[in-house]
């Protein structure tokens, strides 16, 4: 997949292009419907399946003191949005001043002078241009005097529920790690360089694996089942997301324990979540919280045993 970063770059890149254009933050199943449909048009036309996406997200330029945290971060976005088949992805840098372009002054300048685009695909719900004055009608009424095709795709809804970006945000952050992830397709989780912690887990209950100071999404405060996969390798992993309250309290940390883990040699850890065990809460003494640690890794034994009998039947 080839990926550019400004408008002035794509007088390089081949003319009529098949174009979604979203934040995509999460990559989710509504978003993979869309661009999979891209790709299939894209194929059977001849033409390149191409998808425009914004850095920073465009409340952070907007709405600063209210943006999100990403589901997914920019690399993590990139990788999932080449899984799809994609060919040609534009970052487009966001600024005040494209965020002051009409849907007219859009249209003409991206998706006719920039990419010459020959098809769009949108969701119904979609906006764009200055204050989101632009909707699919819009986008169909420049369409049609710029000379490019608009195809409007429904909602994707798994058990009744719509899939979107801000709904998975609220289950992550609800912890309902298991609810995210059939929105996403795939497990909620997070990647970043490992740590030294404190040392209080060798110590004194059971040695984790630090993750990095993580400033984008991360589940509610609590414990869950998670995978951990290093180098490749995947782990079984019972993961601890808050303050450790036990000994004193602190800033957010995310600190995995392997099950039936081997030395891998591995600077970066990906925790993929799949189910929460509990609340963080603040234990009497060090022995007490090591026994309820105990009870963690059975309990997410069971979860994995659960899971190989499922997949086995």
């Amino acid at each position: 997949m080839r990926i550019l970063r400004s408008i002035e770059e794509l007088a390089s890149a081949p003319r009529g292009a098949h174009l979604a254009i979203g934040n995509f933050d999460g990559v989710h199943l509504g978003h993979r419907a869309l661009l999979a449909a891209v790709v299939d048009s894209a194929r059977r036309s001849g033409h390149i399946a191409a998808a425009l996406t914004f850095d920073p997200h465009p409340t952070r330029i907007l709405r600063p003191d209210s943006a999100p945290p990403l589901i997914t971060p920019l690399p993590e976005k990139i990788r999932l949005v080449q899984e799809t088949g994609i060919d040609l992805l534009l970052v487009l840098p966001f600024s005040r001043d494209l965020s002051l372009l009409s849907p007219r002054e859009f249209v003409a300048k991206v998706l006719h002078d920039g990419l010459g685009v020959s098809e769009v695909h949108e969701g119904e719900n979609f906006r764009f241009g200055h204050r989101h004055a632009g909707d699919i009608a819009t986008l169909q009424r420049l369409g049609e005097e710029y000379g490019f095709g608009v195809r409007v795709h429904p909602p994707v809804t798994i058990r009744g529920e719509v899939v979107s970006s801000s709904r998975i945000r609220e289950w992550i952050a609800q912890g309902r790690v298991d609810r995210a992830g059939r929105l996403l397709g795939r497990c909620f989780s997070v990647r970043g360089a490992i740590v030294g912690g404190q040392g209080i887990g060798r110590r004194l209950t059971v040695p984790t694996l630090n993750l990095e100071r993580y400033s984008e999404l991360l589940p509610k405060r609590g414990v869950y089942v998670t995978e951990s996969i290093l180098a490749g390798r995947r782990f079984p992993s019972v993961t601890n997301v808050g303050v450790r309250p036990t000994f004193g309290g602190g800033e957010l940390v995310v600190e995995s324990h392997l099950l039936n883990f081997e030395p891998v040699a591995a600077r970066e850890v990906e925790i993929a979540f799949r189910y929460r065990l509990r609340d963080e809460r603040k234990f009497d003494s060090p022995a007490e919280l090591n026994a309820q640690i105990g009870r963690d890794v059975r309990r997410a034994q069971a979860y994995w045993r659960r899971c190989q009998a499922v997949a086995g039947s």
